[in-house]
C-alpha cells in the first residue's frame, strides 16, 4: 500500500488543494495485474474541524486496507459541508464533478458506477451520502459515520455554527437536505447501497435515529448500526473497518 500525498490546483475552487491518496501495490492485489482504470475508489471525507490527513493520523486505516483492491481518496475540503457554499466556493462541483477527474487521470481509479463509493465521519457522513443521493448513477453506495443526517441542526448545535449563514444561507435548500434526496432516489429507484452508524452517547443520535426510521420505510438496501459510543474517533476506528468489509461485500473485486 502506498501513501501519496498530493497537492493541486482546482479550476473549480481557484485555489491550491491538498489530498492524501492509498494506491493498493504489490503482488497480494489484482491491482498489478489489470488495465489502467480498473481499480475500484473510495471517496473517503473528513469532519468539520478534521482536514485529509485525519484518517490518516487518528486510525490504522492503512493497516485495514492491505487486503484490499481499493484506492482510498481524501480530499480537503475544509468545513464547507461539501456544498456548493452560499459564500464561498463550490466544493460540491469540485468533489462530484473536477476530482473524480483528477483522480481517474493521476491514478489507475474506475469511472465506473459499480466501482466508486463514499464514506465520511460527521459532516463528512452528511457529504459522503449527499454525494451519492445526489449523483445515484455514479455511485454504488454510500457509509456515513456519526454524520449530521439532518442539515438543519447546524442552525441549533454546536459551538462553529455562526458559520452556518455563510454555507448554507438563511436556510436548507432541497438540493442540500438529505431527506429530500433520498426522496428523490427512492422515486426513481435508483437509491445507491447505503450505510449509516452512529454511537448512542453521541450528540447526533437523535438526528441518526430519525433519519433511520424515514430511510428504511422508503428503501430496502439500506444499513443501519449502533452501538455504545461518542462523536469520536474510538467509534470511527471501530467503523471504519465495518465499512471497508461492507463495500467488499457489494463489489467482489475490492477482497484483493
Amino acid at each position: 500500500m502506498a501513501l501519496i500525498q498530493c497537492g493541486f490546483y482546482s479550476n473549480v475552487l481557484d485555489m491550491e488543494c491538498s489530498m492524501n491518496v492509498f494506491l493498493p501495490i504489490g503482488i497480494k492485489h489484482k491491482a498489478v495485474a489489470t488495465d489502467f482504470g480498473d481499480i475500484p475508489v473510495l471517496y473517503l471525507l473528513h469532519g468539520f474541524t478534521e482536514d485529509h490527513t485525519a484518517w490518516i493520523r487518528r486510525t490504522a486505516l492503512e493497516r485495514y486496507l492491505l487486503d484490499k483492491n481499493l484506492i482510498v481518496v481524501m480530499p480537503n475540503c475544509h468545513r464547507s459541508f461539501y456544498i456548493d457554499m452560499q459564500s464561498g466556493p463550490a466544493y460540491f462541483r469540485f468533489l462530484s464533478e473536477e476530482l473524480p477527474q483528477l483522480v481517474q487521470a493521476m491514478f489507475p481509479a474506475s469511472d465506473k458506477r459499480e466501482d466508486t463509493f463514499a464514506a465520511g465521519l460527521s459532516m463528512g457522513g452528511y457529504g459522503a451520502f449527499k454525494l451519492a443521493l445526489t449523483c445515484p448513477d455514479k455511485f454504488a453506495g454510500a457509509a456515513s459515520l456519526s454524520g449530521a443526517m439532518d442539515i438543519n441542526m447546524v442552525f441549533e448545535e454546536g459551538e462553529h455554527m455562526s458559520e452556518a449563514d455563510a454555507v448554507f444561507g438563511d436556510a436548507v435548500k432541497p438540493e442540500n437536505d438529505l431527506y429530500t434526496l433520498l426522496d428523490k432516489c427512492a422515486a426513481k429507484g435508483c437509491t445507491p447501497y447505503l450505510y449509516q452508524a452512529c454511537g448512542t452517547e453521541d450528540f447526533l443520535y437523535q438526528y441518526n435515529v430519525a433519519f433511520r426510521d424515514y430511510a428504511e420505510k422508503i428503501v430496502s438496501n439500506y444499513t443501519y448500526r449502533q452501538s455504545a459510543g461518542a462523536h469520536n474517533w474510538d467509534f470511527w476506528e471501530e467503523y471504519i473497518r465495518y465499512v471497508l468489509d461492507w463495500i467488499a461485500d457489494i463489489n467482489p473485486k475490492i477482497k484483493g
